[in-house]
């Protein structure tokens, strides 16, 4: 296994960490299994959230006796101080302990919320709070929107940012190079573009020779995935026809790949744009068409109330056919 340090945090964590989404689909004896695999290949990092239904319970019971052998990191969309209270103490007891190494706001759209959460009777107030108790042992930020991590850099609170990294979403790049100079450690979320990438091996080997990525956490659901991964490591460096091929299918891909960057928002008919096609993605490609459904169903908006105006198309910056995408999501979640 190979480690590195996870910025001011100081953790020294495995470079290919466990993602929590997909483990959901697990009972508790396969996710145990899973994770006592994980363990033994020397994955020392591992990333859910409260938003994953019972990622943190499996977790927490896989690791009953263990805990000290890994780092814990979740995440909340709470935004309000009161309201990530409940979350930690709920995450506290999934996890069956007493302390989190990570907690991270989940999520953050834009940089008015972020201002939200940073304001007073904000989340951030709960996060220090709770630092101070020794509970949380160090903070992050995650968001999809690279302007908010531009911004999140900026402050002295954050230690990690967790953002999207692969062969087609390359736009964190440079602010990465800045994060890593601050010392703040980087997370790349989506090694696989949401499983858009075919070739597994390759794209976490293009995350793991970034010198200024601490930690991938692609989503694991089985000890073969888990292997897989795994041999990313042992074929290390990328080699030049990979990266063509890596290259090729991003090209390919990219017509028709959402980064969630949100700029074709907000859209006239209330459409969360974005949000449709994560559910989507979910749904399609990570086997999880009854969790993915039940979250689009809960949408105030859905994909069918688009009226086809096109002013999500002109906003938005790689010229995708969202409407032709929202009908593709309207058919699948029916």
């Amino acid at each position: 296994m190979m480690y590195g340090i996870l910025g001011k945090t100081g953790l020294k964590v495995s470079k290919i960490g466990l993602g929590g989404i997909p483990i959901q689909q697990l009972n508790q004896c396969d996710a145990s299994k899973l994770i006592e695999k994980a363990l033994e290949y020397g994955i020392n990092f591992m990333d859910t959230a409260r938003g994953y239904t019972v990622s943190e319970s499996l977790i927490g019971n896989a690791l009953t006796g263990g805990r000290k052998k890994v780092f814990l990191a979740t995440k909340s969309m709470a935004r309000e101080k009161d309201a990530l209270k409940k979350d930690i103490e709920i995450s506290l007891e999934n996890f069956n302990t007493d302390y989190i190494d990570l907690y991270q706001f989940h999520n953050i759209p834009n940089l008015q919320e972020l201002e939200k959460v940073m304001a007073p009777g904000g989340a951030l107030e709960t996060f220090v709070e709770y630092m101070q108790m020794g509970v949380i042992k160090h903070i992050g930020i995650t968001s999809h929107n690279i302007e908010v991590i531009k911004k999140a850099i900026e402050y002295d609170i954050f230690e990690t940012v967790q953002y999207p990294f692969n062969a087609i979403e390359t736009q964190g790049l440079d602010t990465f190079g800045k994060a890593y100079e601050r010392n703040i450690g980087v997370i790349a979320m989506k090694p696989f573009a949401g499983g858009a990438l075919s070739n597994k091996k390759a794209a976490l080997k293009y995350i793991l020779q970034n010198p200024h990525v601490t930690c991938a956490i692609p989503g694991m659901c089985s000890i073969e995935q888990l292997k897989e991964n795994m041999g990313a490591m042992e074929e290390m460096p990328l080699s030049e026809a990979e990266r063509e091929d890596l290259s090729k299918e991003a090209a390919e891909l990219g017509e028709r790949f959402c980064r969630r960057c949100g700029y074709c928002k907000p859209c006239p008919a209330g459409i969360d744009i974005p949000s449709v096609f994560v559910l989507e993605s979910y749904y399609r490609r990570y086997n999880l068409a009854d969790w993915a459904t039940e979250r689009y169903k809960s949408m105030p908006v859905k994909a069918g109330a688009c009226e086809k105006c096109g002013l999500c198309e002109t906003r938005c910056p790689y010229g995708l056919p969202i409407r032709d995408m929202l009908e593709s999501a309207k058919k699948v979640f029916g």
